[in-house]
């Protein structure tokens, strides 16, 4: 069976870098599973300096919804990177898909994967309480999918400040 990681931390926390490095270390080459989506153009330059900084020995998917199927498809590739799943749940709440399930089959595909994946995503929980219902709904969702994701993997790693703490 694969090993799961879940990396999470804040903002720049350093989770990304982290993330490249252990899947690296996990074998080469690697797959980049991409959940965002460039709808302007400063998320492009953010998407673009990513894919330079990763280099050639990194193949990308892109799966804004369909994680469980990017997973099915490249397990026994090698090792994957799936960064992440914060942007992933709120591409799944976006387009009213039911998150709660997609949670747990993305949970069942984990415990099933050959080859190993790093998981990144944000800890939206840290902070002040928002102050409109959207954006309480997705950090109560944010917390509640991270909580079974964690649950399922085998390794949880908090980044702060660019230093990385195993929890689990």
């Amino acid at each position: 069976m694969g090993k799961s990681i879940l990396i999470t931390g804040g903002a720049r926390s350093g989770k990304s870098l982290l993330a490249e490095r252990l899947t690296l270390e996990l074998g080469r080459p690697a797959i980049y599973i991409a959940t965002a989506e460039a709808h302007d153009a400063e998320m492009e330059a953010r998407i673009a300096a990513h894919v330079s900084r990763r280099g050639p020995e990194w193949r990308t998917v892109t799966a804004p919804l369909d994680l469980v199927g990017a997973l099915e498809e490249s397990d026994g590739q090698g090792p994957r990177l799936v960064d992440c799943l914060t942007l992933w749940l709120s591409n799944l709440m976006h387009a009213e898909i039911d998150w709660p399930d997609a949670g747990d089959a993305l949970a069942t595909t984990l415990s099933a994967q050959t080859s190993p994946v790093v998981i990144v995503t944000n800890e939206v929980g840290g902070g002040i309480v928002p102050e409109n219902a959207l954006a309480r709904r997705f950090r109560d969702a944010a917390g509640a999918i991270n909580q079974r994701i964690a649950a399922a993997a085998d390794e949880v790693h908090l980044c702060v400040a660019g230093y990385p703490m195993r929890v689990k």
